[in-house]
């Protein structure tokens, strides 16, 4: 029996010296430790406190991936929860190195502490051998549940500070001070490490999910399997391979938490971890997502707007199969509710708009809507056939344009002739929504956004700055009432990973280990893993699309070109989930796209000849100290072990 009293002793003692609660080695439940593991019952509760911890994907107030990059730009001053502002202001460049904003080394403001999972997880993998009336391979899964989320919250980290401690087990009783003084560990030691407990945690993970109903978000070998991918992807990134910029960061015992040269094994590394989560994952059936076969809503549609429906529904219809790892703690309903402009269904039903529950908060900037493709799978500046010096002036929409655009109705030039995922992910004035209760493709809503029209927010604070939402967000059979005072939306749970990231996950470790020629073994071609993207997306192949339409047509077949073609796949097919703040950081590009001014266009003008003109909403800055989160200067006064990271 645990001694309560000796509990509460040290817990004195390290108030008095000071204490990380990351090293915290007093649970919170000291009166039911001892019981939590004497029944399967009461273990499975303490098992599902290991999830608790899970990160709030998707939420603006604590995931920084929503607020704290640039798809998103706010009307100022925003709100007052104070953790939105946390987010916008890394945004905005004023991240700071005392109560850093977003901090989940220090976490005071989440229940999403990550090193609180980890302590809980160590308690539930030293005492799950206690459980009597479990059988063993219900035991082996649970073991490696825990085992994934504490490798999971240890990534969580390492992703936002680099180097950090590993708490491999918890500290005992009888701990002194100095050992709780924990160092920062050495990069590759953190990779290996996390790689480590997911290669004990996939063996004895279920393939699938047999009891959905109970069980659906509960960790699975494809989901290991991918974050391996992930980990190692990350692992192999400019940022954390032979970065100079982190080379004189040593600590007191003259290690370095860096590694000093580059090293392209570590890109072989990640290549084979991700072929191995893919073979997985389409032998047990995952696929991209194909609306085509579905069952149709009302009116027999078009391929065009199949297409867009099959974008949409990759990333917003639950459970789909592309989806690898849905987060079940985070519904997608906030992301929805500020992704909607409040007038969303004015065009059809009269409505006030200021009674919708829906905010149109979420505004991409305008170089988020010139990163999307034209219609022929290429940069819209190196499309030869693209007319991009008129892109900002007036056009009349035509009947071709009819499943994306209003025919008749006056826009701007950048709306035409683009990629499928741009009318897929964007609402815009002049652009059609469809869905939201009304299922022709011949009758969809019109997005009528300047001011004076339907789409314009009744009130100043529940409207965007830009002229763009992410209509990705919303799941199509979000529906609408009649009357125009209802929305109700279909909420699902925040995807993590799809197949479509893995495969283009594999695509850039092929590149970056073997070059465009790939690993020489079947199917070993980064192009060949672009190329599945990229037909969902209704456009060619990479090959097609550069031979054919651009200004510098062989410009693909070499290593560092194709690298921007990849990393520019990414960001149009994962635009808005959240993987542009990491996947900037860890390209080492963050410098570069985080310091081009925010802009959109004049949104309080009503003749589209003065909306049309781009204006300038912000001028972003971006530092190389903004690459990873300052640790925060009370824990360095706490623990002298502890080296703050470049730039703080």
């Amino acid at each position: 029996m645990k001694n309560i009293q000796r509990y509460m002793i040290l817990a004195i003692m390290f108030m008095s010296v000071g204490s990380c609660n990351y090293l915290d080695v007093v649970p919170d439940n000291l009166a039911t430790i001892d019981n939590a593991f004497t029944m399967r019952s009461t273990a499975e509760k303490y098992l599902f406190t290991c999830y608790r911890y899970l990160p709030e994907h998707g939420n603006a107030a604590y995931d920084p991936a929503i607020a704290g990059c640039d798809e998103y730009w706010f009307l100022f001053p925003y709100i007052t929860t104070t953790n939105w502002n946390s987010a916008i202001s890394i945004a905005q460049g004023f991240q700071r190195s005392t109560n850093p904003y977003l901090d989940y080394w220090s976490n005071t403001y989440s229940q999403s502490d990550p090193f609180k999972g980890i302590r809980d997880c160590n308690i539930f993998l030293e005492n799950i051998e206690d459980i009597i009336d479990i059988s063993v391979d219900e035991k082996k899964r649970w073991i490696a549940e825990v085992k994934f989320l504490k490798a999971y919250y240890h990534f969580w980290l390492f992703r936002m500070y680099g180097p950090i401690p590993l708490i491999k087990e918890n500290l005992p009783i009888s701990a002194g001070v100095e050992t709780v003084k924990a160092y920062r560990e050495p990069v590759d030691d953190c990779v290996n490490y996390i790689t480590e407990l997911l290669d004990e945690a996939a063996p004895d993970l279920p393939e699938k999910i047999d009891f959905e109903t109970t069980e659906l978000g509960r960790i699975t070998k494809p989901i290991c399997l991918s974050v391996k991918a992930l980990v190692l992807v990350t692992a192999a990134s400019p940022l954390f391979n032979g970065n100079p910029d982190y080379a004189g960061i040593v600590d007191n015992r003259n290690t370095h938490l860096f590694p000093a040269s580059f090293d392209n094994g570590k890109w072989e590394r990640a290549a084979l971890a991700c072929r191995e989560a893919i073979d997985l994952c389409e032998g047990l059936g995952y696929k991209l997502y194909d609306y085509s076969s579905q069952q149709l809503q009302g009116s027999m549609l078009s391929d065009s707007t199949k297409t867009l429906i099959a974008i949409r529904n990759s990333f917003s219809e639950k459970w789909n199969g592309e989806i690898i790892w849905a987060n079940t703690q985070s519904l997608a309903t906030a992301a929805q509710q500020n992704a909607t402009p409040p007038g969303v269904i004015a065009s059809k039903y009269p409505a006030t708009t200021g009674n919708l529950n829906t905010l149109g908060k979420y505004s991409p900037p305008l170089k988020i809507a010139e990163m999307f493709y034209s219609s022929n799978g290429l940069p819209i500046s190196e499309d030869k056939t693209y007319n991009y010096s008129d892109r900002y002036k007036l056009r009349i929409v035509t009947d071709e344009y009819k499943y994306y655009l209003q025919p008749g109705y006056t826009t701007v030039g950048l709306h035409f002739d683009r990629e499928p995922r741009f009318y897929a992910c964007l609402a815009f004035d002049g652009g059609l929504w469809y869905g939201q209760g009304s299922f022709d493709d011949k009758d969809q809503y019109l997005m009528q956004c300047r001011a004076g029209q339907l789409q314009v927010a009744a009130t100043t604070n529940r409207t965007g700055v830009t002229g763009y939402w992410p209509k990705k967000l919303v799941n199509y059979l979000s529906a609408v009432a009649t009357t125009g005072s209802g929305y109700t939306l279909r909420n699902y749970p925040w995807p993590v990973m799809r197949l479509s990231d893995l495969y283009l996950l594999y695509a850039e470790a092929l590149n970056e280990a073997y070059g465009p020629s790939g690993s020489g073994e079947a199917n070993g071609s980064p192009y060949l893993w672009i190329d599945k993207v990229r037909e969902r997306a209704g456009l060619p192949t990479v090959e097609d699309a550069w031979q054919n339409f651009a200004f510098h047509p062989a410009a693909y077949q070499q290593q560092s070109n194709l690298r921007e073609i990849i990393q520019q796949e990414r960001l149009n097919e994962l635009a808005f989930e959240g993987h542009r703040f990491w996947d900037l950081r860890r390209w080492k590009t963050a410098h570069i796209e985080l310091n081009k001014p925010i802009s959109g266009w004049d949104y309080q003008q009503s003749a589209p000849e003065y909306y049309y003109r781009p204006r300038i909403l912000y001028n972003q800055t971006f530092m190389i100290r903004d690459y990873l989160w300052p640790i925060d200067e009370g824990e360095l006064l706490i623990n002298r072990n502890l080296v703050q990271n470049y730039g703080y």
